[in-house]
């Protein structure tokens, strides 16, 4: 019998994909992942995984990593964003942690796979889009290793959430489990990024709005509040019409604003790599930001980096974001924006 580690939150999507495996003759142990060190949040969802694993009738094993989180995606977080640029932890946290440290635990205790209740499919070569297009989270998981993609399951790709409700419904015992709400877009933030920045940044720090030929024309309330495309939260004196952040600039404290056409996009350089392929030079789409459509783009790469010339304009792309490459449904790579121009 293959052993299979799965990755539980005490949320309904892993929950369910414990128990379809255990249904599918797999023997199944559970782990949970302590990661970031927000209070009181652990005392709840632990408790939901093990009354999640006792339902199932799976060991639950406890993980403590928020050192390595602190490390390899919460610091990164802080900085990205004193750097006048847009992180993506998401992404982050599936390959250091969720698709790292996790596979070392399933070496650990000798499992064969890795399983966890994320929506998207794998054929242990490439990723692919999930069947429910409205939770596809592939975008997200484009910088796993491609290593270890022949030893993951994803219970929950061929199958919509609404589905996954239901059946939960339908059992005794996983009705709580089924009327449990969401799980926020990044675990450790409460309510927005900017508050959560306040306790280790000064935020609040007064600035210029300056326009492209560099005359100050207004005031904002800090850098950190905004991300390129934002129209809202600054002051533009005599404006007629609405001005969008083009760019930031960090270092002097100061946004830079414009018209929406300014931030039309056709080029981006993108760095540090993770590739399912080994073509160097190519046509595919790539999406720029999650929740948008992938664009159809040349591709050419050369020392781990990429440049993209995008046949679409792209409006409000962010330096930081990840970019990532789709073959129809199939993720084939992605890396990370470090440069846009018009």
């Amino acid at each position: 019998m293959k052993k299979v580690l799965v990755g539980m939150s005490g949320g309904i999507d892993s929950t369910v994909s414990a128990l379809l495996l255990k249904e599918d003759g797999y023997e199944v142990e559970g782990l949970y992942m302590k990661l970031h060190s927000k209070p009181g949040y652990h005392e709840i969802h632990l408790a939901r995984a093990q009354k999640a694993a006792d339902f199932v009738g799976i060991k639950l094993h406890v993980l403590d990593l928020q050192d390595i989180f602190n490390e390899k995606v919460f610091q990164p977080f802080i900085d990205t964003y004193e750097d006048g640029k847009t992180p993506n932890p998401c992404a982050l946290c599936n390959r250091s942690l969720k698709f790292g440290e996790m596979i070392k635990f399933a070496d650990k205790i000798g499992a064969d796979y890795l399983a966890t209740g994320h929506y998207i499919k794998t054929d242990g070569k490439y990723f692919y889009e999930a069947e429910d297009d409205t939770k596809d989270q592939s975008y997200f998981l484009f910088y796993v290793n491609k290593d270890i993609l022949p030893r993951l399951i994803f219970p929950l790709g061929e199958r919509k959430k609404s589905d996954i409700k239901k059946f939960a419904a339908s059992i005794k015992g996983l009705e709580s489990f089924a009327s449990q709400g969401e799980s926020s877009e990044i675990c450790f933030v409460d309510t927005t990024y900017t508050d959560l920045l306040k306790d280790y940044v000064e935020v609040d720090k007064k600035g210029d709005v300056l326009d492209t030929n560099g005359k100050v024309i207004g005031e904002h309330k800090g850098y950190m509040h905004y991300t390129i495309g934002k129209r809202k939260g600054f002051t533009v004196r005599g404006a007629h019409e609405p001005h969008y952040v083009l760019s930031i600039d960090a270092k002097n404290n100061q946004i830079i604003v414009g018209k929406r056409e300014e931030l039309s996009c056709k080029y981006v350089e993108l760095a540090n790599l993770n590739m399912y392929n080994d073509e160097k030079e190519f046509d595919t789409f790539v999406k720029l930001r999650y929740r948008t459509k992938a664009v159809p783009c040349h591709v050419i790469i050369e020392d781990n980096k990429a440049k993209v010339v995008l046949k679409e304009d792209v409006f409000g792309v962010a330096t930081g974001q990840a970019a990532v490459f789709y073959d129809g449904n199939k993720l084939i790579g992605g890396g990370w924006i470090s440069k846009t121009r018009k």
